[in-house]
């Protein structure tokens, strides 16, 4: 058998991803808050682009701290040059497009015509286009300022400010104190054994014992107990509710309190259903978390990437450019084009990656707003009455509507937000599988999760539903639906059970 080399062409198609290209598909995933951290660290990266915001404001506050006013003459120059400074947060929608579903191919002439490109017409024509319109919604519903900058007082802060008060704590005695508060759950458990502590603080363990009981006398009440048992007990001791039926119905019985079982409870106490009734309301209304009211996690604020405005009867989507850097080339770095070819061949290299990341930042603008929009063809009702009247809905049918790939309408809700007439919604919200109604279109499974809770929520207390019984009352509204759903979605409801919702008092 004998071998020989032969050549062959082959025609083929493949997808090439450019570096561009990449970036597009990066930025169109990144949440708000994403975003702006990578628009500010290209910024330090790039000479070239500017943010013209912080531009404005620095000129604002130089022309404020000169003494002298300037002259007649000088103002409207100065006014001229301040409306002639590039500013291209976003290039023209109607040139430049990127589709991150289209095919692309190498292109051995693009990498010439790239090098060949007039930059100081494409410049100037930028320097003498009109500024492009900032929306700015209404701020009425956002925090005050005063609301975003507190801080909130943490565990450790207010327990260390009690020991510092408390004067009859010896120095040993503090560092063992200091040594507890440092390692307590963010709930208020303590997490480290006594021997531990004691060993690092150099004293015995009964002193760090007797330690612990002047700290678990702090407040909040049950703070550094070691098990939920103790720190029940310390409560009810606080409050002088430590009888021996409350006593014993934490000691013994949590497992049968959570399950509101109480006869067996009377049972083992020797005690008539109306003292474990009484007793039972006393340690229900402890706290099992003492530490979690001082938690140091800040609530976070939401900023929508898109408004959805009605006026009259027609609904307007508008992208929220408020907050984003307004990116700009830099007018050093354009008139450093003509100082030598190395400089320019720098200047060029930058002045692509700038141009690539506002195409970029546009598309992803463009694309939101075009995939809002289909949703509001699609969930019209919704906008109109409210959660109930929310329609099954996948990525399949938008990205048919706007002619995009399934990923790309995924990507881009992901983490987005839409303020709407209804409130605020993640894009993704408005995505839902259907069930099946006997009277004809299908209902969205977030529209039947509403309905469970209002169906919980009209319901005797005393005699709460079963998930058998939900079943049957949304047959009733000609909506067919299985057990084990109805369970699924009461506990992404985070409802509990029929048993542990009963009341019994």
């Amino acid at each position: 058998m004998s071998m020989e080399i032969k050549q062959h062409l082959k025609l083929s198609q493949q997808l090439v991803m450019t570096p561009q290209l990449q970036q597009a598909i990066k930025l169109l995933q990144l949440s708000r808050m994403e975003l702006v951290d990578v628009v500010r660290e290209e910024l330090l990266e790039n000479p070239v682009l500017e943010d013209s915001v912080e531009i404005a404001a620095e000129q604002q506050k130089s022309s404020s701290a000169t003494s002298e006013a300037p002259s007649a003459s000088a103002a409207p120059e100065a006014e001229a040059e301040r409306i002639g400074e590039t500013e291209i947060l976003v290039a023209r929608a109607s040139e430049d497009k990127i589709d991150t579903t289209t095919e692309v191919k190498p292109d051995s002439r693009s990498g010439d015509a790239v090098a060949d490109f007039d930059w100081d017409t494409y410049l100037e024509s930028q320097s003498n286009a009109p500024p492009m319109p900032t929306y700015r919604p209404n701020t009425e519903d956002l925090p005050s300022l005063e609301a975003t900058l507190t801080r909130g007082t943490s565990l450790f802060d207010h327990l260390e400010w009690q020991l510092k008060l408390s004067r009859n704590f010896s120095e040993a005695e503090e560092r063992v104190a200091l040594l507890i508060i440092g390692n307590l759950t963010p709930d208020g458990y303590l997490d480290a054994s006594l021997d531990e502590i004691a060993e690092e603080a150099g004293v015995g363990v009964e002193q760090a014992e007797e330690v612990l009981r002047r700290v678990q006398e702090f407040d909040p009440p049950g703070v550094a107990a070691r098990t939920l048992q103790e720190c029940l007990l310390i409560q009810a001791r606080l409050i002088g509710a430590d009888d021996d039926i409350v006593v014993g119905m934490i000691t013994r019985h949590l497992g049968n309190l959570e399950k509101k079982n109480y006869a067996p409870i009377a049972k083992d106490l020797n005690q008539p259903l109306d003292e474990i009734y009484e007793a039972a309301k006393v340690v229900m209304g402890l706290d099992p978390k003492p530490g979690s009211a001082y938690t140091n996690e800040e609530a976070t604020y939401i900023t929508p990437d898109v408004y959805i405005q009605k006026v009259g009867e027609k609904y307007f989507v508008v992208a929220n450019d408020d907050g984003l850097p307004k990116l700009k080339i830099s007018d050093f770095y354009r008139q450093a084009l003509s100082k030598g070819p190395k400089a320019r061949e720098y200047i060029q290299e930058r002045l692509r990656s700038a141009q690539w990341l506002i195409r970029s930042i546009q598309q992803r603008q463009r694309t939101i707003v075009r995939v809002t929009e289909s949703i509001l063809r699609f969930q019209r009702e919704f906008f109109e009455k409210g959660a109930a009247y929310l329609k099954p809905l996948i990525l399949r049918d938008v990205a048919e509507d706007i002619g995009m790939h399934e990923s790309t309408v995924s990507r881009v809700t992901t983490n987005k937000y839409v303020h709407t007439p209804q409130g605020i919604f993640e894009l993704k919200y408005f995505f839902n599988s259907g069930i099946s109604r006997s009277d004809g279109d299908d209902l969205a499974s977030e529209a039947v999760k509403l309905k469970i809770k209002q169906i919980i929520g009209s319901e005797d207390v005393k005699r709460p539903h079963s998930d058998q019984k939900i079943v049957e009352l949304l047959g009733g509204q000609n909506i067919e639906i299985a057990r084990r759903t109805v369970a699924k979605y009461r506990e992404q409801l985070k409802i509990l059970s029929s048993s542990k919702r009963r009341q019994v008092f």
